[in-house]
């Protein structure tokens, strides 16, 4: 059972929905340097990573994990509000992170 689980790991992101991901957020499929691809990734990796703790609440490592993307993706998005507000504000828009 437990080797079953370290298989599927990684897994529900593959490479052909990071490349759309980073396509319709970043500047292009390959792009992936730019900080709305970044923070759209996150976003991706952090809802799933929710769903993930919902069934198991013990999951302390996943719990860590999930605290430091949100902290990552803070940092971005307080690097895209210095940088320019303008990008800020649409990615913010489009990933519907503020309620």
């Amino acid at each position: 059972m437990h080797n079953n689980h370290l298989n599927n790991i990684g897994m529900y992101l593959t490479k052909e929905a990071k490349e759309e991901l980073f396509a319709k957020h970043g500047k292009g499929g390959k792009d992936t340097g730019t900080a709305e691809g970044q923070i759209a990734l996150f976003t991706q990796r952090i809802s799933h990573l929710t769903e993930h703790l919902k069934k198991n609440r013990k999951d302390y490592n996943t719990e860590r994990s999930l605290v430091k993307l949100v902290g990552k993706r803070r940092s971005l998005l307080n690097y895209l509000t210095k940088k320019d507000v303008l990008r800020y504000r649409a990615i913010v828009k489009e990933l519907g992170l503020r309620k």
